[in-house]
């Protein structure tokens, strides 16, 4: 009989490659059995059909998850044209046909509307809920409800590739955008209907999929080669400026205290003894009020 596993303290962050076919949490609790992490989370989700970046937090890290959800991404989108589908995906059922009569100059065309600030209502089948209950409950059971509009931005919209009735579109965009949704709207303006049929997540602010790793590699690999892949929690915090303490200071801040600095206002990260204490703001009168502290974690700045 096997022994039980044992979870041990683990701080880092895992930049993942998901595959398709898994759901977020389940590529993330995969990746903790790997490294035995006793606390993990995920910074945002990813459908089962998409693929790509999902930054996995351990330990002290999941402090600043949140910090990621608000973050810009990156994803190519894969569009057939003709078929609409009850979930906007190719998980979903067809439930629409429709002919495609336009060209690749009336496509490229349509993109330009939807660049920049737009408004999009939230699919049905979302994790958003109406009292209290997912959205894509309700759609299960073919009640389908009112939503309000949201206001999303599309920074980056390309048309990559089109070939017939499929396209493929690169997007970054703010937090909440439904690429489904786009597709869909994409279609609509053009007197059509469409659905995705692949999904690949390319970055999340300053990440890159071409820095992550896929949970086969990772079984392909010894517990101490794998260990190369976790990086400092800090990973999260690269965009915001750094301020150092001195050891009084930094005691003071590690106990979530504020203290007085000469920095600019806004939001950083604070590192003192050698280590990252967590994350902090500073206010007009130029002091420092600790937001997140972490105990124990090594710096990677």
């Amino acid at each position: 009989m096997a022994g039980r596993k044992v979870w041990r303290r683990v701080d880092g962050v895992l930049l993942l490659d998901k595959p398709t076919g898994m759901t977020s949490n389940s590529a993330l609790q995969a990746a903790r059995r790997f490294f035995s992490a006793a606390k993990g989370g995920h910074t945002g989700t990813l459908d089962p059909l998409a693929s790509g970046l999902l930054p996995l937090c351990f330990g002290e890290a999941t402090k600043f998850s949140v910090d990621l959800l608000a973050a810009d991404k990156t994803y190519d989108a894969d569009l057939l044209f003709g078929v609409q589908t009850d979930t906007g995906d190719a998980d979903g059922m067809v439930v629409r046909r429709c002919p495609v009569d336009f060209g690749p100059a009336e496509l490229a065309a349509a993109l330009e509307p939807l660049r920049g600030g737009i408004r999009q209502i939230p699919p049905m089948y979302s994790a958003l809920k109406k009292d209290g209950k997912p959205l894509y409950d309700l759609a299960r059971q073919g009640i389908e409800v009112e939503r309000v509009a949201r206001a999303v931005t599309i920074h980056e919209l390309l048309l990559l590739d089109v070939a017939g009735d499929r396209c493929r579109l690169r997007v970054t965009c703010s937090k909440g955008t439904y690429i489904r949704t786009l597709a869909e709207d994409l279609a609509s303006s053009l007197g059509c209907c469409a659905h995705l049929t692949a999904l690949r997540r390319t970055a999340v602010g300053a990440l890159n999929v071409a820095d992550a790793v896929t949970l086969d590699q990772l079984a392909a690999l010894s517990e101490e080669a794998r260990g190369q892949w976790l990086r400092a929690p800090d990973t999260l915090l690269q965009s915001l400026p750094a301020i150092y303490l001195a050891d009084d200071a930094a005691r003071r801040f590690a106990h979530g205290n504020p203290v007085s600095v000469a920095a600019a206002p806004g939001q950083c990260r604070v590192y003192g003894e050698q280590r990252l204490l967590g994350l902090g703001e500073v206010d007009a009168a130029g002091s420092l009020q600790p937001r997140r502290v972490v105990g124990g974690v090594a710096a990677d700045a």
